[in-house]
Order: structure tokens, then sequence, then C-alpha cells
């Protein structure tokens, strides 16, 4: 089910062995609210992990779901995790990829829930190994990356303040959330666009545009004048059909998103040449599966964009080694820490203006005290 992954060293079985695992439910306000076509979020609802080693080794791992897009809730997330941490208790965290194969098997419909577990898994190791979690990847393109920022789907006169303000610290590639209405789309890239130069969009569907709208918004942008870079998910999932036809017919570059939450669901974009770039989010599928999706992307010729839920620089520091590890990824969309109000995550890789820098430590280099709430397997 996975290509072969570079360990930095062998699975040590006593002093890999998981013994504790802990998760908290943590409410992080948004600063604006995060508006999509299929919905919209004001705060992110996520769950925080924390799993130790046999040797006292402690890793971090989040779940962060997003009913609007994947269907999974906090409360039946939390109810996943009870059911697998108890799997994972006295299992060697060196057996990441078979533990994580036998989670998706257990809780298919879960993937945020085993993404927290297969994170904190994967820290814990890399830590308990004296390496970076890039490493684990192969340390391929370890350096500074840019991003785009999230603009959600806002008012004419929101959007552009919002823009603004992020082109001030050094944004340029601006991923807009569109699939609600299409003039009203059009008018807002026109309006950001006209405003500030130099910058480039992503036009973020989410599923909401039909086959016929989305040519609309696409010709209505270029009329304009504005630089589409990629047109992500612009219809649902299932059309694949479209999804070709709108590559075929804009010459716009096209990402698979919902299309793909499963290796199999890539092989299926990839057979119908239904896009240019399938985005990478371990939410959707799990860190192992992650990277399969990716080494099967890359060998059939299509390129990797990488990006999230609402998340904090926990998960999201999980896919930027995926990042620095398999070289590859084009288009980095690794922003949601930053439109979140509060981070409450110490250490780990960190922002300068658009750039995510690398860090040296070991993991993920990062710690997230334990608040209220507090569960305990062991």
């Amino acid at each position: 089910m996975t290509a072969p992954i570079k360990t930095p060293y062998k699975p040590q079985i006593a002093r890999d062995r998981i013994v504790t695992i802990e998760f908290w439910p943590i409410d992080i306000p948004i600063t604006d609210p995060f508006v999509v076509a299929t919905g919209a979020r004001v705060v992110a609802e996520n769950v925080f992990i924390r799993l130790t080693l046999q040797d006292g080794t402690q890793g971090y791992g989040e779940s962060a779901p997003f009913p609007e897009v994947g269907g999974e809730t906090r409360d039946s997330c939390l109810t996943a995790l009870r059911q697998l941490a108890a799997t994972l208790i006295g299992a060697s965290a060196g057996h990441y990829a078979l533990l994580a194969t036998e989670m998706a098997k257990t809780a298919p419909a879960h993937p945020a829930a085993r993404c927290g577990l297969e994170t904190a898994m994967l820290d814990a190791y890399s830590r308990s190994g004296h390496a970076p979690l890039w490493q684990l990847w192969g340390g391929q393109d370890v350096r500074p990356r840019e991003t785009d920022i999230t603009i959600p789907i806002a008012t004419l006169e929101k959007s552009v303040s919002l823009a603004r303000g992020w082109y001030a610290q050094g944004f340029r590639l601006f991923k807009m959330k569109v699939g609600n209405d299409v003039d009203q789309d059009i008018r807002r890239l026109e309006a950001v666009h006209r405003a500030l130069p130099g910058i480039a969009f992503i036009g973020d569907g989410n599923q909401g545009f039909t086959r016929t709208e989305c040519l609309t918004f696409a010709r209505g942008v270029q009329g304009f004048g504005g630089r589409i870079a990629l047109l992500e998910q612009p219809v649902v999932r299932e059309d694949l059909e479209s999804m070709a036809a709108i590559r075929r017919d804009t010459g716009i570059p096209v990402a698979a998103d919902e299309s793909v939450r499963s290796l199999a669901d890539a092989r299926d974009v990839i057979a119908q040449t239904a896009a240019d770039y399938i985005n990478i989010k371990i939410m959707k599928t799990g860190v192992v599966e992650a990277v399969a999706i990716a080494t099967a992307t890359l060998a059939a010729g299509l390129k990797l964009m990488v990006g999230g839920m609402v998340e904090t620089r926990i998960a999201m520091g999980c896919s930027f080694s995926l990042v620095l590890g398999i070289e590859g990824f084009d288009i980095l969309d690794l922003d949601t820490p930053l439109l979140l109000a509060a981070d409450p995550v110490q250490g780990g890789y960190r922002y300068r203006g658009a750039h995510l820098e690398p860090w040296a430590g070991h993991g993920l280099a990062l710690t997230a005290p334990p608040n209220h709430g507090v569960e305990t397997v062991q």
C-alpha cells in the first residue's frame, strides 16, 4: 500500500514501545470567519495528542476535523481516538507504517483521528532516534519555502482589506475561496488585483462550481488580466470528467483536493487525467498514506501541492516535514496557523513573512502543554 520509507535507525522494540497516549480538546478562535463554499468555521475545534515511549520520549500530534469538508466532528474524532489509542499501547512506534495500515482498516472514516496518532507516533520515533522528522522522508529539499495565504469568502471590501494586510507582510500568492456566487467571485478577485501589483491567485472552489460556472469564473478573471496559477477542486469530488474538461478548456492547471481521499482516489485522478496537481493533506488520509499518494503522483508525472485543514503548527509541521523530505512539492498552502488568534505551540518551524523556516531539532522539535479535559490511555 505504501512506498518504502527511509528510517534514521532500526526500530528498537523495547525502547520504542508505546506506553501512554494522552489527548485533549483545544479551541482556538479564527481571526476572521473561515468561509468556504461548503460551510464556515469561526473556531478551530481540534484535538492535541501526546504519546510517550518506554524510554520516556514524547511525541505530539494533532487531529483537526473539518466537518464541512471531511465529515468528521471533534466528538466523532474523540470517540475514534479512544478506540484506536488502545490498540497502539505496547506496540513499537518504529512499526508506524504497519500500525497506520491497521488503524485505517479499523477506522476508515476517521482519517483526522488516525492522522493525529500517526503524527505523535512519528514525532516520538524520530525524537528517540535523534533525527528531525523530515529526515524520515529522506531530507531531499531542506530549505525555507514560500506559502500562499488564504482569503475566505467575504465581502469585496473585506477581501481587499485582508489581502492588503497580508501583502504588506510579503505574501504574493492569494488563495481565494470561491464557489458561492460566480459574479461576486470575479468582482472580489478583480478588486484585489487592482489594489495589489505583482500577485497571482489560486481559485479554490471547494466543490462549489459547476463546470459551466468554473469556465465563466476563469474567463472572467482572465478578462481583467488576473493571473490564476491554479484552479483547486472546482467541482464535486466525483466529477472527474468535468475536472479534465476544465483543464482542457481553460489551459489553467487544476488541483484535485477533495477528489483524493485515498491512494485509490489518486490513481483514479491520474488514470482520467483529471488534474495537474494532487493536493496532499494528511488530515484526509493519515500521514503514511499521504506519503504513498505523493510517491504515486510524482511517478505519474503529476505535480504536488500540500495543504491542510484549520491546523496549528503541530499538524502543519508534519506536513512541512513531507515538503522538506520529499522533493517535488511545487505549491505550499501551509498558512492556517497564521489565521488563528493564538499559537499554543512552543518550538518547531517558524514563519518569516510568507516563508516557512525549517527546524533542526529532533522530531517536530515542538511541545504543547496539556490543558483541561485530558484523557489518558495506557
